[in-house]
């Protein structure tokens, strides 16, 4: 074949695999088995290696995504991704209604209405047909340029149907049982855990590798497009949309009224369990494209468009068992050991019931129905008891008086609702804080993982956090399923680990009330390890955000000769225990500041930024406060900061006035 024979035989190659993955992915239809798709996409495959220059980024071939980003480029959106207004009641929901209708002057308005998926938002721009960029929602106005990770997404076409300029926007998701998949896999590989749907979608669209992406099974759902010409309803464009190659949520609902639309959302509500997805709640839309744009938007949401969220997914179960588990600081939680449920889409099979005080204001039994429910869709938790179930086979539960681990005594001080075993060297309180000192937000040793940290101790390779400096091949090589390699990471790992930042070797040390921001304030304020261990309680509770109840704890802490030992071990090892001096421009100097809602940056990244330009950034609002960074959807420190005159500005703003250190003009 000459060129033009072979550009033409591409061409239809690509033309076809790309209608085969529309029917497949789209449609769910599929017309031709797996082993003929894979011989067309060979075969394309092939002539492109003969024939590089014939390459194109529409080419199916080239969702394997390209070489790992340093950083993700910021990208303005031309016109803002608003959030919704949302609401819980029909009563809120038939005053939308009426407030429509009277913009409007109609007496009923027919509705478009879709589910409201809990996944990651996003802006796909495409130049006549060709997917150009595609991009986080951020925070409405400034997003991160994803392009290279939204491409290895099967459901989002690189070519559309139609060769038009257009900007699609819809949610990118995990469906639910790929979501479970994926959380097993990585407690094999002994990584943490994704919490939700929503955070395992935005954490795979965020990777600086696409081919990490490219690994994760996501799917993207459209439910906007620039209307185009002869389009003139909500309804037509999602039609649309889906027939030049989007996935839209099936079946496309009108709905005459705002009864109707209530009555769809009740029978929906009992239903969304079974989907294959996790939905939070319900999108309502005046479906007339005409009437949205007269009734127009505020900066921050749609007035023609509004959310009803869902009470969080209950399920009925049975509590089988209740038993304490021990903590890293001696603390002794109770669980419930429930009969497997399924509830939000995952198998529940134990729930927190935090302390003793909860069980008896539940008025708990073993052996009791009880209502569970996904404490902001995460965690499970009981909710109550169905005592109208009750047999009197019930048990009632008692906290243990001695450690089920280790026997010492459990004491509960006054005035606190968490009892403790009182065995600082009791074997769960030990594999607790070592494996509390290796996680990411601490000294972040890779591969030392809870399955390597349980070995550890049992064989009496290490007692304590700084035992992990004095490991060595032999040491690790005798544990189950450790070869060479897996032993040599480790080893690579705690080397490395010598060189984190003071303040996260605080945290690590797991003293009781410090978690990271605090231990950031003292690493701030104390130079040093030595300064730090001899600093007393008044010294540490005149820092701002630091209270008298953490400088005990600090100053307890270091007067125990364990923990003396442990911190000469890790000085003798060499890890890193002094505060870097921080350099350059401090805008931020002597300001405290909370950050509140959905932010461009993780809240990680956003606190450590205030931190090194010489900020304090604070949990809660007060008018000690000298300014609050508002996200998307802000929520109760948004509305007190208001109430109490704190100053507010936006993300945007916050980085404008940080680059051009003109802190002056903002405060």
């Amino acid at each position: 074949m000459d060129k033009i024979q072979v550009k033409h035989k591409i061409d239809k190659l690509r033309k076809e695999i790309n209608q085969h993955n529309y029917l497949y992915y789209v449609l769910d239809k599929p017309e031709i088995s797996d082993a003929t798709y894979d011989k067309l996409f060979r075969q394309l495959v092939d002539l492109e290696k003969q024939f590089p220059d014939l390459i194109t980024e529409d080419s199916p071939t080239q969702r394997v995504g390209g070489e790992p980003l340093k950083e993700f480029k910021t990208i303005i959106h031309k016109n803002p991704l608003l959030s919704l207004d949302k609401v819980t009641s029909e009563n809120d929901l038939r005053g939308f209604d009426e407030r429509v209708k009277k913009v409007l002057n109609k007496n009923v308005v027919h509705y478009f209405v879709e589910v409201k998926f809990d996944g990651l938002a996003m802006a796909l721009s495409y130049k006549k047909g060709i997917l150009e960029k595609g991009s986080t929602r951020g925070d409405g106005v400034r997003g991160e340029d994803v392009t290279q990770n939204i491409r290895t997404i099967k459901t989002i076409p690189l070519r559309l149907n139609d060769p038009i300029d257009i900007e699609v926007r819809g949610e990118v998701i995990f469906p639910y049982k790929e979501f479970v998949k994926l959380n097993e896999e990585r407690i094999e590989n002994e990584e943490p855990k994704f919490a939700n749907p929503r955070n395992a979608a935005a954490g795979s669209v965020r990777q600086l590798d696409p081919k990490t992406t490219s690994k994760r099974t996501l799917e993207f759902f459209a439910y906007y497009g620039t209307p185009q010409k002869g389009i003139e309803t909500q309804y037509d464009l999602i039609k649309y949309l889906h027939k030049i190659g989007y996935k839209v949520y099936l079946p496309l609902m009108l709905l005459k009224g705002i009864d109707e639309v209530i009555k769809y959302i009740n029978e929906l509500e009992y239903k969304r369990e079974k989907l294959k997805y996790e939905i939070d709640g319900i999108v309502v839309k005046v479906n007339d494209l005409a009437d949205q744009k007269k009734l127009g938007a505020t900066t921050h949401h749609p007035r023609w468009a509004i959310a009803y969220k869902y009470q969080p997914m209950q399920a009925e179960t049975i509590v089988e068992d209740i038993v304490v588990q021990v903590g890293r600081t001696g603390a002794i939680t109770p669980v419930a050991h429930l009969k497997p449920v399924h509830l939000a889409g995952v198998v529940v099979k134990r729930a927190t019931l935090h302390n003793e005080d909860e069980i008896k204001r539940l008025g708990l039994r073993i052996k009791d129905y009880v209502k569970v429910q996904r404490a902001g869709e995460v965690i499970p938790e009981v909710v109550s008891v169905v005592e109208g179930k009750r047999s009197g086979q019930e048990k009632e539960f008692h906290m243990p008086k001695k450690c089920p681990i280790c026997g010492s005594e459990i004491y509960r001080p006054e005035n606190e609702a968490i009892a403790r075993c009182t065995n600082f060297a009791c074997p769960a309180q030990v594999k607790e804080r070592i494996r509390h000192f290796c996680t990411r937000g601490a000294m972040d040793i890779e591969h030392m993982g809870p399955a390597v940290i349980d070995q550890l101790v049992e064989n009496k390779l290490i007692k304590d956090a700084g035992d992990i400096y004095s490991l060595n091949k032999e040491d690790l090589t005798k544990l189950e399923r450790m070869a060479d390699k897996s032993a040599q990471n480790i080893l690579n790992a705690i080397e490395k680990s010598k060189e984190r930042d003071f303040d996260r070797l605080i945290f690590g040390l797991g003293i009781r009330n410090v978690g990271k921001h605090i231990a950031s304030l003292l690493a701030e304020q104390f130079a040093d390890i030595e300064k730090l261990s001899q600093a007393k309680e008044e010294e540490i509770s005149d820092i701002y955000g630091i209270g008298e109840t953490v400088a005990k704890s600090v100053v307890h802490f270091f007067k125990q000769k364990g923990n003396q030992v442990i911190i000469e071990k890790l000085a003798k090892a060499g890890v890193n225990m002094k505060a870097k001096a921080q350099k350059g421009p401090k805008p931020l100097a002597g300001k405290h500041i909370v950050l509140t809602g959905t932010i461009e940056y993780s809240r990680d990244e956003a606190e450590s930024l205030i931190r090194k330009l010489g900020g304090h950034p604070s949990s809660s609002v007060s008018k000690q406060i000298d300014f609050v960074v508002a996200g998307s959807e802000p929520g109760s420190k948004y509305e007190k900061a208001k109430k109490l005159g704190v100053k507010i500005i936006n993300e945007k703003e916050f980085l404008e006035y940080i680059q051009s250190q003109n802190m002056e003009a903002m405060l």
